[in-house]
């Protein structure tokens, strides 16, 4: 595989995004963004390393929702921002780790997030070689 542009990246996720690798129950095909944003943190990571952080994200209903993303040499990178409705509001972010030695690491101690992931990289892979 060739060098990667995030563009390139950002429509292999798109199209390998599905319910099985949300964790949102209400995934649907007009929101495939909606429950991806960890293990989308986690490949978005794979091919342009960085950090993963956290945010809360304020939907305009008043209800709060855990929210990842990554920063790539200072600049935010959030692929999956675009489930959130307008007038959701992001408070600080910050790295996210309840005990392990990384956000990355928080993510995938999961099993659940960890399964999720391991589909999603797959279908990245299999869609970017496709698509070379």
């Amino acid at each position: 595989m060739g060098v990667v542009s995030i563009e390139i990246l950002q429509d292999a996720l798109r199209r390998s995004w599905s319910a099985d690798t949300s964790k949102s129950s209400g995934w649907s095909e007009r929101d495939r963004a909606k429950g991806q944003c960890a293990v989308t943190a986690c490949v978005v990571q794979d091919y342009f390393g960085g950090e993963i952080v956290n945010t809360i994200a304020r939907l305009p209903t008043g209800a709060q929702v855990s929210h990842y993303f990554n920063i790539i040499d200072g600049a935010v990178v959030d692929l999956t921002k675009q489930q959130f409705p307008l007038g959701t509001e992001f408070l600080e972010s910050a790295p996210k780790t309840n005990g392990h030695r990384t956000t990355r690491d928080y993510c995938l101690s999961s099993e659940d997030t960890r399964k999720r992931y391991l589909l999603l990289s797959a279908r990245v892979v299999n869609d970017i070689n496709g698509n070379e």
